[in-house]
């Protein structure tokens, strides 16, 4: 919509940056997820390492190879898609800013956006404008 109505604009986007402890976890759970894997596929016997009998759900994992596998990557990368999405949306013109999903708590309605970009403009010639989210 940005594009539609100012042709010149540049436009840059990026994503917003999540807190440390979940940006770290979510590596983590990267990690986790491929030596999970990595053990299921080359049918290693935990049991063993653990000290004690192989559990029942890793048995039903080795014998259930493929299954396993999907559902282990699917649901870590749901956790982690999940660890590192913020929900932020901020927008600046020319390095002013102009709205903070973090402050307003929503996201902003195309024609208020569209006023406080023309008011912006009619302070500044060269536009540039950023979102963050």
């Amino acid at each position: 919509m940005l594009r539609d109505k100012y042709p010149d604009m540049v436009i840059e986007g990026g994503n917003y940056p999540p807190k440390g402890i979940n940006a770290w976890l979510a590596r983590f759970l990267t990690f986790a997820k491929m030596l999970l894997i990595v053990a299921i596929v080359s049918g290693a016997n935990i049991g063993r390492y653990l000290g004690g009998t192989t559990p029942s759900w890793w048995t039903w994992c080795i014998t259930n190879k493929i299954y396993a596998c999907m559902m282990i990557f699917l649901l870590s990368n749901m956790l982690e898609g999940h660890l590192v999405s913020t929900g932020a949306f901020e927008i600046t013109f020319n390095d002013m800013p102009v709205w903070s999903k973090l402050e307003t708590g929503r996201i902003p309605q195309p024609p208020e956006l569209f006023q406080i970009i023309d008011n912006l403009s009619q302070f500044k010639t060269e536009s540039t404008f950023s979102v963050d989210i």
